[in-house]
């Protein structure tokens, strides 16, 4: 049987799956179609896995594997595969939908699992709209038409877009912005530092961060803030934390737009 194209760790917190509306499921109801479409290797930690199957979900879909309980190790377990440790393929990224308040969200696997999905360029997907905006990313490069139920988070006019970069990565963020103009400049606001408070009112929807993970953080405190913000909003704010996943944003953009007819919104 054919190992499915891309494999991503799954894990949520308990408040994201202990009731009905729970972010995990509010994901999946969105996303099930997508992640079949795409036959999206999830491999989820035990209490995350078993929440699924209770509630029903992905019924019969062999690409949803278990791995053992948190606190057996499996959030240790998909942090090694993200790095490529052991036998087998690597996962391609991870999503971890965390609760800022959850002591286990700043366990040190939980840490270590968001800085090695960005020392290897894979996508860390901690909020909801994250996680649906990357099935329709992928969806995209796939060749699939678009969900018009992912129209929002391409409704750019009416949004505000987060540029933030370590010092380290200043040079690549310039390189992204001078290459992406087209995408970026259809945000109705750009903004740069201390957008904190407008993701906390749901009036920042999309950061892109590029991190240096080698350097001590000088400014620990505020970036641990932003991120902070950015779970809290799970259902709204969208964060992009490595270049290549971020490139390939801006590119599903525009193929997005060609494909709905909107070659006007992309001169030359």
């Amino acid at each position: 049987e054919s190992q499915p194209a891309m494999i991503l760790g799954l894990a949520a917190n308990r408040l994201h799956h202990h009731t009905e509306d729970a972010a995990l499921f509010s994901w999946l109801r969105a996303c099930e179609p997508g992640i079949r479409e795409l036959q999206l290797g999830l491999h989820a930690v035990g209490r995350t896995h078993d929440a699924i199957v209770a509630a029903g979900m992905l019924q019969g879909y062999r690409p949803l594997v278990r791995y053992p309980y948190g606190r057996d190790g499996g959030l240790m377990k998909v942090v090694a595969e993200v790095v490529g440790m052991g036998e087998g393929r690597t996962l391609d990224g991870a999503i971890y939908l965390t609760d800022p308040v959850d002591p286990s969200s700043i366990f040190p696997e939980a840490l270590a699992l968001k800085r090695q999905c960005v020392i290897h360029g894979k996508p860390f997907l901690s909020t909801v709209a994250s996680a649906r905006d990357w099935i329709e990313m992928e969806r995209i490069h796939a060749g699939l038409a678009p969900d018009p139920q992912a129209d929002r988070f391409h409704d750019h006019g009416t949004q505000t877009l987060a540029l933030i970069a370590h010092d380290a990565c200043k040079q690549a963020m310039l390189d992204f912005a001078d290459r992406n103009f087209d995408v970026l400049s259809q945000f109705r606001h750009r903004v740069a530092t201390g957008t904190t408070g407008l993701v906390l009112e749901r009036r920042c929807h999309r950061a892109v961060f590029f991190e240096d993970p080698h350097v001590a953080r000088q400014h620990e405190a505020d970036i641990q803030l932003l991120e902070r913000a950015v779970t809290t909003a799970t259902h709204d704010a969208v964060c992009v934390t490595v270049p290549a996943v971020a490139q390939r944003w801006c590119d599903a953009v525009r193929l997005r737009a060609a494909r709905r007819g909107g070659h006007d919104h992309f001169p030359g």
